[in-house]
């Protein structure tokens, strides 16, 4: 049986980029998401936050930190993992999103909110061209 594991969500920051480098160089972001779930209630439809923390690589976390803050609007595509860990003798687990890429969707930080600007960050392997003659079919 086939799996697929794929996240796409779009959200604002609950609060600012964590941005720290591992020991190898490499930049890793933690983030807060909300994204908003419309549900009914008493025959009316309301809106309730869904909270999801993202951890964004390399030069994605970078530019997260360097251009958004928390309410920053994002789009974010990437796939669930699940932490798990031990605290005071219990055993806690969480799901959590490893964004594949990320993109702005507001304005800049400290940027003027009138006019919004898209940045896209694709983390995924660059695609090598390949010409028809290279093609054994």
């Amino acid at each position: 049986m086939a799996s697929f594991n794929r996240v796409v969500l779009v959200g604002n920051l609950t609060r600012d980029v964590e941005l720290r480098h591992i020991a190898s160089g490499t930049a890793v972001a933690e983030i807060g998401l909300a994204v908003n779930e419309k549900v009914k209630k008493g025959g009316e439809w309301v809106e309730e936050p869904v909270f999801v923390d993202v951890t964004l690589w390399g030069r994605t976390a970078e530019v997260a930190s360097e251009y958004c803050s928390k309410g920053s609007n994002v789009l974010i595509e990437g796939k669930l993992k699940l932490q798990s860990w031990e605290k005071d003798g219990q055993k806690r687990s969480k799901l959590t999103v490893t964004a594949d890429s990320f993109q702005m969707l507001g304005a800049r930080k400290g940027g003027n909110a009138a006019q919004p600007e898209r940045v896209a960050v694709n983390t995924a392997p660059a695609r090598a061209e390949v010409s028809d003659a290279e093609v054994p079919f």
